[in-house]
């Protein structure tokens, strides 16, 4: 496990202003990571997710049997940032019946027919499961935020100001503390690329035939929006940021850093949760021990009974 007081710089804590600056994108590059010895940093990181795979493997198994709580995890980015790989990769253990992934993409007439949550409403995690959002409801105060012109499409009611925005952000409080007041734990990662190591992955898609599916024509169109982006994260980060509903910078310039972070946060924070198995009355016990009896004399031949010799057997 990585010890909590590096899990915590990449915390954000409630209340507080966000500065993107202030946070790393390549934590393997700096004093504290070179003090670990930079050269090893991506062999303890594979050790560190492997061994998180296999736990949250075991961890998925009990959220299932336990049937009460649920777990929403929430990945947002900017373009390139690695959101599909990670979740790829922490997630390459589990059980895919206990757990469900869901990408949004641009809403459809129906849901522009409803409030901003309402799709998302639909996609959540039924108790005993765990929910990934790859990309999320954070849409509507980001791409929206960056493009206000396509809040005519949404057919929102009232003016992009600070109001309007300050009111959805409430809204997200409101419905994240409505799902973790019913069972759900919500973690919500943001995965931090810098601009150059945005460039570097669109060249590499550029230039490799088998990566050009990746490229979309707005890739290049929205880069151009960088910095509103960041100013977007940035205000969402620091409203949104709850007790309930954590938001984690993930500094995601090493794909393998970014992994091992995401899978030890879930997997601590599930721990965290101190499920137990559900317990077996008496009752249904002494069933089960009897059916586990009769199980194994199934297929077991039965002893032959001795035959009693007579009193006059052998005699001549």
């Amino acid at each position: 496990m990585i010890k909590q007081k590096f899990v915590k710089e990449f915390s954000v804590a409630p209340g507080s202003k966000v500065d993107l600056k202030k946070f790393t994108t390549d934590w393997a590059d700096t004093e504290e990571a070179k003090k670990l010895g930079g050269d090893k940093i991506k062999q303890r990181a594979l050790k560190i997710l492997e061994k998180n795979r296999e736990e949250l493997a075991q961890v998925q198994e009990l959220i299932y049997a336990n049937n009460t709580r649920s777990v929403l995890l929430i990945f947002q980015a900017m373009d390139a940032a690695g959101k599909d790989g990670t979740i790829r990769h922490v997630m390459s253990g589990v059980n895919p019946q206990g757990c469900q992934v869901f990408s949004f993409k641009k809403p459809s007439a129906e849901e522009l027919d409803h409030n901003f949550l309402w799709r998302y409403m639909k996609a959540l995690p039924e108790r005993g499961r765990i929910g990934i959002f790859n990309r999320s409801y954070y849409e509507d105060v980001l791409v929206v935020k960056v493009h206000p012109e396509w809040l005519d499409q949404t057919r929102a009611k009232g003016k992009s100001d600070k109001n309007f925005w300050r009111e959805r952000y409430e809204d997200i409080n409101n419905f994240e503390r409505h799902l973790t007041r019913n069972g759900t734990l919500i973690l919500k990662f943001f995965l931090h690329l810098s601009k150059s190591e945005q460039k570097k992955r669109f060249l590499e898609r550029l230039t490799n035939s088998d990566k050009y599916w990746k490229v979309s024509p707005s890739d290049m169109s929205e880069r151009k929006f960088w910095r509103e982006y960041q100013g977007a994260f940035e205000s969402a980060l620091s409203a949104t940021s709850t007790k309930w509903a954590p938001w984690y910078v993930i500094p995601a310039d090493r794909k393998y850093v970014a992994r091992a972070l995401v899978a030890d946060i879930v997997v601590g924070a599930i721990n965290g949760l101190d499920l137990k198995y559900p317990t077996v009355s008496p009752e249904a016990m002494k069933a089960l021990v009897a059916a586990r009896k009769e199980l194994e004399g199934d297929g077991k031949e039965p002893k032959a009974r001795k035959r009693k010799r007579s009193p006059a057997s052998g005699r001549g």
